[in-house]
Parts: structure tokens; C-alpha cells; sequence
């Protein structure tokens, strides 16, 4: 993957990284958010030296706020 201002090709690089708490363990879908950096880094738990995107505070809130509120639609 190219590195451009929204993607962070090594998200190894970056320190801080959790899991949500609702994660089930088997880690078939997760991602990791990072904390503590001017924008928010997301990555596939699975990829832990693959690239993170970035979102900004207010791009990642709303996308927080869309799943909690299930306006995203499901697919399977």
C-alpha cells in the first residue's frame, strides 16, 4: 500500500494500540485503534505490521457513533 497523509504503511510503528472490550477472542474481525496520536490510527488486529488508516478525532467519532446507532448496513 502507497503511504499518503491517511494511511501509515507500518502501523507497527506506532505505540498505544487496544482492542475493544466486545472483542469475542477469536479475532476473525477486529481492529485495534490507537491512542495518543493526532489522528486516529486503525488497523486489522490480524496485521500487526500491516498498514493503519487514519481518521481524523471528528471522522472516528461519527463512525463510532454510526455503529452504536446501527446506521451502517449489515452485510454478511
Amino acid at each position: 500500500m502507497a503511504h499518503s497523509e491517511r494511511t501509515i504503511p507500518n502501523s507497527s510503528a506506532l505505540t498505544g494500540w487496544y482492542k475493544s472490550g466486545y472483542s469475542d477472542g477469536h479475532q476473525a474481525e477486529c481492529l485495534e485503534v490507537a491512542r495518543g496520536h493526532a489522528h486516529v490510527p486503525v488497523r486489522d488486529s490480524k496485521a500487526v505490521t500491516g498498514p493503519a488508516v487514519l481518521f481524523s478525532l471528528g471522522g472516528w467519532m461519527e463512525f463510532v457513533t454510526a455503529v452504536k446507532k446501527g446506521r451502517l448496513p449489515h452485510t454478511q
